[in-house]
C-alpha cells in the first residue's frame, strides 16, 4: 500500500533498486520458477547434449504457469540488456546469473546440497539468458 517516490535521491544507486527487486523476488511465497519445477529444471541443466538440453529448458519455460511465465519474460529481457551493457557495469551473463540464480530458482526445503543446486540453478539462469531468444 505504500506509495513510493521513485524521483527520491534515494533510488538513484542502482544497487538500492537491485536489492529491492531481489528481496522482492526472495520473499514470494513461490519463487519465480515454482517448487514443483525445481528437479525438472536441475535435470534439464544436467542433460549432456545441447540441443536437447536447449529444447527441454525451453518446454519447460514454456509449461509454467501463465504469470510466472510472462514475469520471466520480462525480467529476463532486462537482465539480457543489463548484460548488453557488461562493459560499464561488469555485468556479464555469469555474473548475473550468480546474483539471481538462487534467487529465482530454489528448492522447497534447503538440503545439504545446497552447494551443489547453487551450481545448477546458475546455470539454469545462465542458459536462459544466453538462449533468450529461442525460448521467448
Amino acid at each position: 500500500d505504500e506509495q513510493l517516490d521513485l524521483d527520491d535521491g534515494r533510488w538513484e544507486d542502482i544497487h538500492v533498486v537491485t536489492g529491492a527487486l531481489k528481496l522482492f523476488l526472495r520473499e514470494l511465497p513461490e519463487p519465480l520458477v515454482p517448487f514443483s519445477h525445481f528437479d525438472k529444471f536441475i535435470a534439464a541443466i544436467k542433460i549432456q547434449d545441447p540441443s536437447l538440453r536447449g529444447r527441454c529448458i525451453r518446454d519447460l519455460v514454456l509449461s509454467l504457469p501463465p504469470a510466472h511465465h510472462d514475469t520471466m519474460k520480462v525480467l529476463f529481457r532486462h537482465l539480457c540488456r543489463v548484460v548488453e551493457h557488461k562493459e560499464e557495469n561488469r555485468m556479464s551473463v555469469q555474473s548475473v546469473a550468480i546474483v539471481f540464480g538462487p534467487t529465482l530458482l530454489r528448492p522447497a526445503s534447503e538440503e545439504s546440497n545446497m552447494a551443489m543446486h547453487m551450481v545448477f540453478q546458475n546455470q539454469v539462469v545462465e542458459h536462459i539468458l544466453n538462449h533468450y531468444g529461442y525460448i521467448f
